[in-house]
């Protein structure tokens, strides 16, 4: 009696070959793939570096962390210094305020019919520092501005004078100073003492310092 006749092996599957149409059903073992979901940085490897990503929309997702971008195209412009030892400018300024600190000076002065040691002070500080702040720290422009301060107490004290004998002799105080300056003097002269010069000294002293402030 013969043996019956063994039906020939099926041949397998291939791995990875679709099974009855379905393209998920591998071999054994096998997932099935992920699907994707609409986020780039979720297919990146683990060593993908950080300035190669793939554009989100975002114009600074490419630039390293400590990248900053420039504001404006480059440096913002820096403006010019003001200008300093303008010695003509110095100079004239010194000038002005010591007529008009020497006059109020003056005015001071002859109001209360004395003379203030820190109203001296006051008008030379003033001038120096008003020159050396707008012409510069130039030492001629201190110098100047000395000079001028011991002027201006000088001029405080002789419209101090001026008033005082306007007052004395009830005339008016440009009849003083028009018609009677050479009395003016010679009743300053008569005064000084040793605090007259005193105060025309702090003058100047105080001038060198208000430049010193001021530089």
């Amino acid at each position: 009696m013969s043996q019956p006749v063994q039906p020939p092996n099926q041949p397998q599957q291939p791995y990875g070959q679709p099974v009855d149409g379905n393209p998920y059903a591998g071999g054994p073992g096998q997932g099935a793939p992920s699907a994707p979901t609409g986020n780039p940085y979720g297919q990146q490897g683990p060593g993908a570096p950080y300035g190669q990503q793939p554009p989100s929309g975002n114009p600074f997702a490419g630039q390293q962390p400590d990248q900053q971008a420039p504001f404006g195209g480059g440096a913002p412009f820096a403006p010019a210094p003001p200008a300093r030892d303008n010695l003509l400018l110095g100079i004239g300024v010194a000038l002005g305020v010591a007529i008009v600190a020497g006059i109020l000076y003056g005015v001071l002065a002859g109001s209360i019919e004395r003379e203030v040691g820190y109203a001296a002070v006051g008008v030379g500080f003033l001038v120096g520092f008003a020159a050396s702040k707008l012409g510069g720290s130039n030492p001629v422009i201190v110098a100047a501005a000395a000079v001028f301060s011991i002027g201006a107490v000088y001029l405080g004290q002789l419209v101090g004078i001026s008033m005082v004998l306007a007052d004395v002799a009830q005339i008016p105080f440009s009849e003083v100073v028009g018609d009677h300056f050479d009395t003016v003097t010679k009743a300053w002269s008569a005064e000084a003492d040793f605090m007259t010069y005193l105060f025309l000294a702090l003058g100047a002293v105080a001038a060198v310092g208000g430049a010193k402030k001021a530089g």
